[in-house]
């Protein structure tokens, strides 16, 4: 059940793509996600080219010059696979920004019953950005370790670790604008499961180069979904 509510979320929020409210926000979180990304292979890259100096010296092999002109041409490359690995914690630091806006696009157009939401104001969604992103890094930096002991099967722990943390965040802002904190909380907490389930569908495509981009704004469409669909079955 939890599931067919979550797909029927995911399709819901898919179809709304097209709606000027939520295209224009999708191309702002894409375009900020884009210069987030190339700021950090600028750096990574930097940082790349101080290595190699004018060249490196390697064992049994000698002098090899190569490696700065590789660096100098590696930043396409290096932006693609920072986009695999940082996107999870650029979609956690983005969800406070365009939270608010897709959510009243959402509700606009499939739950004007429901009334409007409250807005989170910016300094306290900054906050809660700030603090979700702080969680999702520790929690990340502790799992490279099981990353590598059960590495044939790492992709279902990135997955599943996650879709735990972003599951949470985004479900939480949603709910926090009909609810307050203590009700998010208590709601997130009787619907843990299926706000599992729908975290973990959003952090598969964020494993995917150029379609995790347009996740952060499509997670928080589809969680709006999700909180109302749960919210009508009590």
């Amino acid at each position: 059940m939890g599931l067919a509510l979550i797909l029927s979320s995911f399709v819901k929020a898919l179809r709304q793509l097209g709606d000027r409210r939520l295209s224009r926000v999708l191309w702002w979180g894409i375009g900020l996600a884009l210069i987030l990304l190339a700021l950090a292979s600028a750096g990574v890259q930097a940082l790349l080219l101080w290595w190699a100096g004018d060249g490196l010296t390697l064992p049994w092999i000698g002098e090899v010059t190569w490696v700065a002109t590789l660096a100098g041409w590696s930043g396409p490359i290096v932006m693609i696979l920072l986009s695999v690995v940082l996107m999870v914690p650029v979609a956690s630091a983005m969800s406070g920004l365009f939270l608010d806006r897709v959510a009243d696009a959402v509700e606009a157009r499939h739950y004007p019953q429901a009334g409007p939401g409250q807005d989170i104001p910016l300094l306290e969604a900054l906050r809660d950005s700030i603090g979700f992103l702080g969680v999702m890094i520790a929690a990340n930096i502790v799992a490279l370790l099981l990353y590598l002991i059960f590495s044939p099967v790492a992709l279902f722990i990135f997955w599943g670790l996650n879709g735990f943390l972003l599951g949470r965040e985004y479900f939480t802002l949603v709910a926090i604008r009909h609810l307050g904190r203590a009700g998010a909380a208590q709601m997130r907490k009787r619907h843990g499961g299926t706000v599992w389930l729908a975290g973990v569908l959003m952090a598969m495509p964020l494993s995917i180069p150029l379609i995790n981009l347009a996740v952060p704004v499509l997670g928080a469409a589809t969680f709006t979904h999700v909180f109302h669909g749960l919210r009508a079955r009590g």
